[in-house]
């Protein structure tokens, strides 16, 4: 008895997986996997959220030396992307995006003793949080959207 009971466990356990088994082991792999791939496309949005962030703090450096240099602000996106003494030398492409390409960087409000420079997301980046798509910041250091926000962390 003993002799024939080793033979069932020995044939069961060459027979391998059944196909029940294998589908629920596949379920739980893709289950994983897409909460996996969710919470990884997140976290890139929020670790791409910095290019626009470097970009306006950068300006806003460089923007308080043009001014104690010229007197004025710079106001445009040539004089921003033009080397110092003429310019901000901010490294952006000639059509002001940011060098990862996930913002466009612009001065909507500028005069020789204000400016306002904003970056609006673009591309992969327009799929982020709302209130995240537009970063902007003033010659007094006023960002929005507001810090409470958490875009600007």
């Amino acid at each position: 008895m003993k002799l024939s009971n080793c033979n069932t466990r020995a044939r069961r356990a060459a027979r391998g997986f059944t196909l029940i088994e294998l589908m629920v082991v596949i379920s739980v792999v893709a289950i994983l996997t897409t909460i996996a791939v969710s919470a990884y496309r997140t976290y890139v949005r929020r670790t791409t959220r910095t290019e626009a962030r470097m970009s306006l703090l950068a300006i806003q450096v460089a923007q308080e030396k043009f001014f104690l240099q010229n007197n004025q602000y710079a106001q445009n996106l040539a004089t921003a992307i033009a080397a110092p003494p003429g310019g901000l030398g901010v490294q952006l492409t000639a059509g002001g995006q940011t060098l990862g390409g996930h913002y466009t960087v612009s001065f909507p409000a500028a005069t020789a003793n204000t400016y306002t420079v904003q970056a609006v997301a673009i591309g992969t980046q327009t799929s982020d949080t709302a209130a995240c798509l537009t970063f902007t910041i003033n010659d007094q250091g006023v960002r929005t959207p507001a810090d409470s926000s958490g875009c600007w962390r």
